[in-house]
């Protein structure tokens, strides 16, 4: 994580940033949370720690990782944007349009289709991302249940 952060800071420096101790806060505190964070949920965690941060500076400093490329931004239909970290391996998600839930999952049948339509189709794709809408187990097999009844 060290190593990870000192490596931003300079970045963000070599691109006319400044280094702030709020900013550091929130950069840690996006890369240690362990799910699509909002806004909202990220600047209540921060503020454990951090607690003069304010949603604007989580907001700016989120934008930033975004453009430094460490960061993307997420819309799962629910009114309010999530952000997940840009480091790990390409996934795509199931959402769960009743509860919310996100399941991040690999496929490489679905990446070799995806490859094989672009080939055909002589398109050049430079990010693609996967999301699919439905109901989780936990929330599926509650509507069997009330369409039963």
């Amino acid at each position: 994580m060290k190593r990870l952060l000192e490596r931003i800071d300079r970045e963000i420096l070599a691109t006319g940033g400044k280094r702030s101790r709020s900013r550091a806060a929130v950069i840690e505190g996006f890369f240690r949370a362990r799910e699509h964070v909002t806004i909202e949920e990220l600047t209540r965690s921060v503020r454990e720690n951090a607690p003069g941060v304010g949603a604007v500076t989580v907001y700016r400093t989120l934008k930033l990782l975004e453009r430094l490329g460490y960061a993307k931004e997420l819309d799962f239909g629910e009114g309010a944007r999530r952000y997940e970290s840009n480091l790990s391996p390409h996934h795509d998600h199931l959402v769960c349009r009743q509860c919310g839930t996100v399941i991040e999952f690999e496929d490489r049948e679905i990446e070799n289709l995806q490859d094989l339509v672009t080939r055909r189709h002589g398109f050049h794709p430079t990010a693609h991302r996967l999301e699919i809408y439905g109901f989780c187990r936990r929330c599926a097999s509650g509507k069997s249940a009330e369409r039963i009844r």
